[in-house]
């Protein structure tokens, strides 16, 4: 049991416990009163809130939503910061990063099911790597814009930021920022599939 009393131990089981809150399940529960993983895609991020609240109140789907995405990418970057704060290393950071995306991705609360881990995943990157997750947000915003399909605008946000990595900092190992966007693909098969046979929604 002494592991436990190991700071980079109890930061990783803070990581994954905190990272799996389900925020939108949550929110949508409790101000709307419906259940997203029932409902729509089922997941639990901002843009299923988003398409299921706003068949009964539109209004308050945006709010909900804007607070789900909000909540979700905040949920790493509080992790990250104490971290940051008390002095743990950059390898304990970016393992940090890693398991708050898998909290939220396979959350212990929903017996591993989970959301699909870009708000997370930016949260966390922003912390990480600012100048790469602001490129990946712009890239968001112009394909959500014009394309307005939301999986295609979060994979290709988050291809940018991957790529943009390789260039801004050759230097750093690059291995949790590849794990992170294979977790977020994999999250997205669904998705994906639905794109390749031409069923995938758009966000109206």
């Amino acid at each position: 049991m002494d592991i436990l009393f190991n700071i980079n131990i109890q930061f990783y089981i803070a990581a994954f416990l905190i990272g799996g809150i389900p925020f939108g399940l949550l929110l949508a529960k409790t101000f709307a009163g419906v259940d997203i993983k029932s409902s729509g895609s089922k997941s639990i991020g901002a843009t299923n809130v988003l398409r299921v609240v706003k068949e009964t109140n539109p209004a308050l789907a945006k709010k909900l939503g804007a607070a789900t995405l909000i909540l979700d990418a905040l949920k790493g970057i509080v992790v990250l910061l104490v971290g940051y704060l008390v002095g743990v290393s950059e390898a304990t950071l970016w393992a940090i990063a890693v398991l708050a995306v898998i909290g939220h991705c396979f959350s212990p609360y929903l017996n591993f099911e989970g959301g699909k881990g870009i708000a997370t995943g930016l949260g966390v990157m922003m912390f990480m790597l600012p100048i790469e997750t602001l490129i990946a947000l712009v890239v968001w915003v112009v394909m959500a814009k014009t394309v307005r399909i939301s999986s295609i605008s979060s994979l290709t946000a988050v291809l940018a930021m991957l790529i943009a990595s390789f260039f801004i900092h050759p230097e750093i190992a690059h291995a949790p920022i590849v794990l992170i966007v294979f977790i977020l693909f994999y999250k997205h098969i669904p998705n994906i599939i639905r794109l390749i046979q031409g069923q995938e929604k758009r966000v109206i």
